[in-house]
């Protein structure tokens, strides 16, 4: 574990856990399942990441894809790689949405579609709902 993934609520938010990932849900909800797939590595740069680790990105992202098919149905998913603040390696995964999508109760708009996905603006969850959308896409993780 290393401090990127503690700001990103390891181990509440924990979705998919890997020898070399992490996937979290994100606790800012940009678009519904928003997640945050972070490396174990204390690696600061993608040059960093050790060969090990990339060679298990394939099943993480196919896991992480398959619970989000199952559960919310993405029209796109995109992964951003900022690390602007959180300085170890990590992706933003973005699902996309043509049309609104409900889960927990509640209604995600995706309002940057068909374009670039707004960072800045979360859907507000209760804890309640947080941990229901964690819950149900856990319950859905290929092999969980």
């Amino acid at each position: 574990m290393n401090e990127t993934m503690e700001k990103f609520g390891y181990p509440d938010t924990m979705l998919g856990d890997y020898a070399h990932w992490a996937v979290l849900l994100r606790p800012g909800q940009i678009t519904a399942g928003a997640m945050v797939l972070a490396c174990k590595e204390e690696a600061e740069r993608l040059p960093d990441v050790t060969a090990q680790a990339y060679a298990e990105l394939p099943r993480v992202t196919g896991d992480l894809e398959a619970a989000l098919a199952a559960v919310l149905a993405p029209d796109k998913i995109n992964y951003i790689l900022l690390m602007m603040v959180d300085k170890y390696v990590h992706w933003h995964v973005i699902p996309r949405y043509e049309s609104p999508r409900e889960a927990v109760g509640v209604s995600f708009e995706d309002t940057g579609w068909p374009r670039y996905p707004v960072l800045n603006q979360a859907t507000d969850l209760t804890d309640e709902q947080f941990a229901a959308l964690r819950d149900l896409l856990r319950g859905s993780w290929p092999g969980g």
